[in-house]
């Protein structure tokens, strides 16, 4: 039976990544990304949504780590996790998350005009927009 488990998001990133390094001298970049979406209410106002979703990517580049900071819009790619772990008083505690694909983490923000992206994707997702306002993609 076929299944699917992917999940994209582009959003802001909400603090700055942390890395650390596991036992097996590999490294886990985390990071949580603000997404937002808007409703009409039911008194016909507008209602601003912020989601929160915790991202862990593994093996980064250090060009992309270095680049990822509080505040950066990024496009991200992967898979919804949940995993469980016992807290401080041995209560057992839940976490859901996306496991990025790290070769899908695309950063969105332009550094500036003379920005050499080695990705491909990177340059699709910072082409300008049409001279009608739609949008290159």
């Amino acid at each position: 039976m076929f299944s699917l488990n992917r999940v994209l998001l582009i959003g802001n990133l909400g603090k700055d990544p942390e890395t650390r390094i596991t036992t097996n001298n590999i490294s886990v970049t985390s990071f949580s990304i603000a997404t937002q979406h808007s409703y009409k209410g039911k008194d016909g106002n507008w209602v601003n949504n912020t989601d929160w979703t915790n991202i862990v990517a593994w093996q980064l580049n250090d060009f992309l780590r270095d680049s990822l900071v509080k505040g950066s819009r990024v496009y991200v790619e992967g898979r919804l996790t949940t995993r469980s772990y016992d807290d401080k008083d041995g209560n057992k505690r839940y976490i859901t998350e996306v496991v990025a694909d790290s070769s899908k983490i695309i950063l969105l923000d332009k550094k500036d005009n003379n920005a050499d992206f080695s990705q491909a994707d990177n340059a699709a997702f910072n082409k300008p927009a049409d001279d009608n306002g739609d949008l290159p993609f």
